[in-house]
């Protein structure tokens, strides 16, 4: 079976295909397979698992070209941004790669075309496609057009920035204590320029503040505080 409208795809890819298969095993989910009774394209799921590992080797290449003097937590905190789930996402809308998806008739009843995690994983078999057609520069040309330039400009400077409440979490888990809890304390100045006031109680054994122009500033500084206590205390151990 051919896909309907591939060309129309492949000018929203600013790639063209030599092998067509490729391009449709990419856009086959396995619930078109299991409901079909005619010959298809095998799935996706064996191109995703390659996509995942060449999109990080591409942005992973990438930021270390444009940011050579961010250290390792940096550039992982990049990367993990822009290869989530959220990002890859919101690329396959930008492509209209939810129009041209073949599903099976559950999925199609539950709207697999809008679904996210069903979107990214689409996203990176496209990806690992492009990279088996042709090689991995246009793979890298393709991902830098589709991916990375709308990402950055939606992340600006926050891509590399520590994610303070991330490691809290992260820290809290490996102790086997509880999620910490977030408070505002206090809100102050006109509405354009507030500034919040946050407390974060962590598992009654810690309390900190931080300040900052919005909550989830003021939240991040509240945990790095909070990180720093907990930290000198396991080192006081």
């Amino acid at each position: 079976m051919v896909l309907p409208r591939l060309d129309e795809l492949e000018q929203a890819l600013g790639y063209r295909f030599r092998d067509a298969s490729l391009l449709e095993r990419a856009l086959t989910h396995s619930s078109a397979v299991a409901d079909s009774g005619e010959p298809l394209p095998a799935d996706n799921e064996q191109l995703e698992y390659l996509g995942d590992a060449v999109l990080g080797l591409l942005v992973s290449d990438y930021l270390l070209a444009a940011f050579p003097n961010w250290s390792e937590g940096q550039l992982s905190r990049a990367r993990a941004r822009l290869v989530n789930a959220v990002s890859l996402n919101a690329a396959a809308q930008r492509l209209g790669l939810g129009e041209h998806l073949l599903l099976g008739r559950g999925e199609e009843k539950t709207g697999g075309r809008r679904k996210p995690a069903l979107l990214a994983d689409a996203f990176e078999a496209l990806v690992a496609a492009i990279y088996l057609d042709a090689g991995l520069d246009p793979a890298r040309e393709f991902v830098a057009r589709a991916l990375l330039s709308a990402a950055l400009d939606a992340e600006g400077d926050r891509i590399g920035r520590a994610d303070y409440k991330s490691e809290l979490q992260e820290l809290l888990q490996s102790c086997g204590w509880p999620a910490a809890q977030y408070q505002v304390l206090r809100e102050t100045g006109p509405d354009h320029q507030k500034t919040f006031l946050v407390k974060v109680t962590v598992a009654g054994r810690v309390t900190a503040t931080g300040a900052g122009s919005n909550k989830k500033e003021s939240e991040q500084s509240a945990a790095q505080q909070a990180l720093e206590q907990l930290r000198g205390v396991q080192a006081g151990q």
